[in-house]
C-alpha cells in the first residue's frame, strides 16, 4: 500500500498539495531543466497549460492521416514523454523554485484529465476499428476514475493515493511503448493489446485505491470511538 502525503507550509498553515511522489525530481537533468526554465521566467502553470498542447499532438500525429506512418507514431510517442516532462516540471518549478500560486494544484490537475483523454482516445481510434475505439474511451473514463478517487479520497482523510498498478506513468509508459512498436511495424494487435491491458489494470487499480480508502475510514472512525471511550 502507497499512499503519498505533500504539505506546504505557509504562513503557519498546512497545506495539502496534489503532488506524485517521483525519483526522477532528484536527477541531475531534471535540476538542470527546472533551473534553466527558470531563468528564462516560465512559470508553473504555464508549463501545466502546455502539457495539453503536447497531448494534442498525439491525435495531430495519429489521425490526420488514413493510416499513422512510422513518424507519426514516433511523434506521438514523442509528445506522449513531453507530456509527462511537463508533469514533472511544473512540480518543480512550484515547490523547488519557490513559484508555488493559490491556484497551482488547479493547473495542475485539470489539463492532467485533459490530456489523459485526448491521449488515450486518440490511441484507441488510431487502432482503427470499434474494438480499439471502445477500448480508448474505456481507459479514458478509468483514468478519470482512478483521479476521481484519489482526489475524493484526499478530501476525506487528507492523503492522495497514487498507488497502480495502472496510474499515470503507467499507463503513459504503455502508451509510448505502443506507439514505438507500432512505429517499428511489430506484427501483432498492437493497440487492442496495449489498451485491453490498460483497461484491466485501471480497473484493478479502481478496486484497490477504493478499498485502500475505505479501510482507512473504518480506521479513522475506529480511532475516533475508541478515543471517546472513558
Amino acid at each position: 500500500m502507497r499512499i503519498a502525503r505533500s504539505t506546504v507550509h505557509h504562513g503557519g498553515m498546512t497545506e495539502l498539495s496534489a503532488r506524485r511522489p517521483l525519483k526522477s525530481r532528484s536527477t541531475g537533468w531534471a535540476r538542470a531543466g527546472s533551473r534553466t526554465l527558470l531563468q528564462m521566467g516560465v512559470k508553473p502553470n504555464q508549463v501545466s497549460a502546455a502539457s495539453v498542447f503536447f497531448a494534442l499532438g498525439v491525435p495531430l500525429c495519429l489521425l490526420t492521416q488514413t493510416l499513422p506512418s512510422a513518424l507519426g507514431w514516433f511523434g506521438a510517442a514523442a509528445c506522449i514523454q513531453l507530456r509527462l516532462l511537463c508533469n514533472l516540471m511544473d512540480g518543480m518549478l512550484a515547490v523547488e523554485g519557490g513559484l508555488k500560486t493559490p491556484h497551482g494544484d488547479l493547473y495542475n490537475e485539470f489539463p492532467d484529465r485533459l490530456a489523459d483523454v485526448i491521449i488515450l482516445a486518440s490511441l484507441g481510434y488510431a487502432g482503427g476499428d470499434e474494438v480499439t475505439k471502445l477500448l480508448g474511451w474505456l481507459a479514458a473514463f478509468g483514468a478519470l476514475m482512478t483521479a476521481c478517487i484519489r482526489m475524493h479520497g484526499a478530501s476525506l482523510i487528507g492523503t492522495h493515493d497514487f498507488q497502480g498498478p495502472q496510474a499515470k506513468p503507467h499507463r503513459m509508459a504503455v502508451a509510448t511503448l505502443a506507439c514505438l512498436l507500432m512505429m517499428i511495424g511489430v506484427k501483432i494487435p498492437v493497440i487492442a493489446a496495449s489498451l485491453g491491458f490498460m483497461v484491466a489494470g485501471i480497473a484493478f487499480t479502481i478496486v484497490k485505491r477504493l478499498r485502500t480508502l475505505s479501510h482507512a475510514l473504518h480506521e479513522r472512525a475506529l480511532k475516533a470511538s475508541t478515543s471517546l471511550d472513558p
